[in-house]
Order: C-alpha cells, then sequence, then structure tokens
C-alpha cells in the first residue's frame, strides 16, 4: 500500500553524497535517546554487547529508574546463564554496566556517537524536534535512527540534513529477549549505512529484517490488521471473545489469542496507531475505528497496564 502522505525529499547535500560512498560504519559507541521500556531495553542490549552506550532521558530521576530496570534485567539473565558459574555472571553484569552511562543532555553526548537510536514518544512533531536539533552536533559519519513502530521514517529523516544517513531500527518488546529487529529504509538511506545497521543488527545477536519505509513495517502492518478484525468480530456479534482467543490458540497455534495480545500491547496502543492509518487511509477498512476499543481506551481500561482491558487483571 502507498502512503497517502507526501513525501518531500529534500536535495541531498553534497557533504550527504560524499558520505554515501564512504566506507560502512562500524557502530561502537551509541547514544539511546528514551529512557522508557524500549530505550532502556536497547540500551541494555547494546552495553551487553560490547559497545559505549550512553542513554539520554530529560531528569536524572528518569535515568535512575532506567538504570534499576537494566540492572533488575540483567539480574534475571545471569541467574539464567550463569547458572553454573557465578562468578563470571557478576563479571558480565559489571562489564555491561560499566559501558552504560546516561545523560540529560543530548547535544552534548550526541558529537562522538556513530549511533543514535531514538525511542521517545510517537509523536512526528517532537520526533523532528529532536532531531532537527541533534543533526546540528552529531559528527557527520553519525547515522540517524528512529525505533517509532507506527510513523513514517523519510517525514521524520526529512527533518535533518543527513537523510542519507537515516533509517528505521524497530525493536521489539521486551528487547533483551526478542530477536528480531526490522530494519527500514527510506528512498534516500545510503546502501553503506543500511549495511551499517544490518550488521549492527547482527552484532547485538540479534535477527534484522528489511522493509520499506511502508506503514507498520511487517509485523504490525500484519497484526493490527488481524487484532482489529478480532474486535470487530467480538463487536458483530459472530463469537465472544474468550472463543475467539482459544481458536486462534488452539487452531491456529498462536501464543497468545488477540484480545489477550490487545491488553498485553496496551489498547491505547493499538488504537493510536490505527487511528494514524486511517487518517493516511480513511478509505481503507482495515483501519476503520472500533466503537468498543475507542470506549475502553476513553474509559482509562488499556490492558494488563492497568488492571482492566478486554479481560480484568488482579
Amino acid at each position: 500500500m502507498a502512503f497517502v502522505t507526501r513525501q518531500f525529499v529534500r536535495s541531498v547535500s553534497s557533504s550527504s553524497t560524499a558520505s554515501a560512498t564512504a566506507k560502512k560504519i562500524m557502530v561502537k559507541h551509541v547514544t539511546v535517546i528514551g529512557g522508557g521500556l524500549m530505550g532502556a531495553g536497547i540500551a541494555q542490549v547494546a552495553a551487553a554487547t560490547g559497545h559505549t552506550v550512553v542513554l539520554v532521558d530529560q531528569t536524572e530521576d528518569i535515568l535512575a529508574k532506567s538504570k534499576k530496570g537494566i540492572e533488575d534485567s540483567l539480574r534475571r539473565i545471569v541467574k539464567k546463564k550463569f547458572a553454573e558459574n557465578p562468578k563470571a555472571g557478576e563479571e558480565f553484569m559489571a562489564k555491561t554496566m560499566s559501558s552504560l552511562s546516561t545523560s540529560t543532555d543530548a547535544a552534548s553526548v550526541v558529537h562522538s556517537t556513530d549511533l543514535v537510536v531514538e525511542a521517545i514518544v510517537e509523536n512526528l512533531k517532537v520526533k523532528n524536534e529532536l532531531f532537527q536539533r541533534l543533526d546540528k552536533f552529531a559528527a557527520e559519519h553519525t547515522i540517524f535512527a528512529s525505533n517509532t513502530s507506527s510513523l513514517q521514517i523519510t517525514s521524520i529523516a526529512n527533518s535533518t540534513t543527513r537523510q542519507d544517513r537515516f533509517a528505521g531500527l524497530h525493536f521489539f518488546n521486551p528487547v533483551p529477549l526478542m530477536k528480531l529487529v526490522e530494519v527500514i529504509k527510506t528512498p534516500m538511506t545510503s546502501q553503506k549505512t543500511y549495511e551499517s545497521l544490518i550488521d549492527f543488527s547482527k552484532a547485538l545477536g540479534k535477527h534484522p529484517v528489511t522493509c520499506k519505509d511502508t506503514p507498520g513495517f511487517i509485523v504490525n502492518r500484519l497484526l493490527l490488521p488481524y487484532l482489529a478484525e478480532a474486535i470487530r468480530m467480538h463487536e458483530r456479534g459472530d463469537a465472544s471473545k474468550e472463543d475467539i482467543d482459544i481458536a486462534m490458540k488452539l487452531g491456529a497455534g498462536y501464543p497468545m489469542g488477540p484480545f489477550e495480545l490487545l491488553d498485553y500491547v496496551g489498547l491505547d496502543t493499538t488504537k493510536f496507531i490505527l487511528d494514524g492509518w486511517h487518517e493516511m487511509d480513511s478509505k481503507n477498512l482495515l483501519f476503520l475505528p472500533m466503537p468498543s476499543l475507542k470506549s475502553l481506551v476513553a474509559e482509562g481500561k488499556l490492558g494488563k497496564k492497568t488492571g482492566e482491558g478486554f479481560y480484568k487483571y488482579k
């Protein structure tokens, strides 16, 4: 499906053109913008695989919580992976944490980084403002990447002067456990940038797949319409949500039914993505709004994180 949103592709500067023909970047220093669940997870796996990482967020309190979350995650990994060699586990954890530092000033740390990975709020204006500012301070060779799951990468890249060194790098939650990374190429992403991000993904122990800059990339483009149709099926009274979940688990071999997965992902997140796609392509029946989803979100019943969504949780 083609984007309805027009792609305003600015001409690439001569310095950008020169960069495209240079050797691919060996990513050693990584700056992760956003200390939430995704950003902290990306920072963790990068630090654990020998990269020097700076995790950036707005306040020291947020960063302190992020570091604690990373430490707790590493302890779980160490307990399982180094069960027979606790000393090696302690060394692994100490080495990982020593490779990770934090900052509240992104502009002051990007000058020496090879890769900036953004994992902040899903708001195009906010992302554009961030990258426009960082573009002025980052080194010429620095690659920019967004972890967005729903926004157009090209629209974000166009806020910078390095469209050839800009791509999507979409991780999945929880980052330390999920092996997949979607590497999204825009029409301007250079082959060298693409290859650098493929190599970086593999260095993290992930399995990269490639996709054009299309709505939802691969996973969400297939997953969200499936989840939406499950909701519509329930709204029509075709089947109960319980029977739909059981049918997809036992009949299709899925580990979770669609309503269980919706509650796990977050109903607000699902609605946000589908609303964005509907705005881009209002004639596409797959993206039409669903009354029950709208109602639950309005009531603050967002899924497991709030204790209630399509199901109730203790």
